[in-house]
């Protein structure tokens, strides 16, 4: 009974570790999520051109992933880079 329940807890750690661990797509996604946060702390609505602008339109070119010379937020898979990927996995493994 007691290998058992040891199996079990052993079972249930290693899902949860396992569950922990992102793929390089998922921490993609981290990575934008935070870089559109930080651009949306300055008080400003249009990080990226799907994002909404305070009356509630989309805003496209306004935003500044689309304006040249100013805030370069992350938007999309394809600007966060497989460097960014990997520092991002040594800042945040536990």
């Amino acid at each position: 009974m007691r290998k058992l329940l040891s199996f079990f807890v052993l079972f249930i750690f290693m899902g949860t570790a396992q569950a922990a661990v992102l793929n390089d797509e998922q921490v993609r996604q981290q990575i934008i999520q935070s870089s559109i946060s930080d651009y949306l702390a300055t008080g400003h609505p249009c990080a990226c051109p799907y994002n909404l602008a305070r009356n509630g339109s989309l805003c496209g070119g306004r935003s500044a992933y689309s304006r040249p010379g100013g805030a370069s937020p992350l938007c999309y898979t394809k600007d966060v880079s497989d460097k960014m990927v990997a520092e991002w996995r040594e800042n945040n493994s536990h």
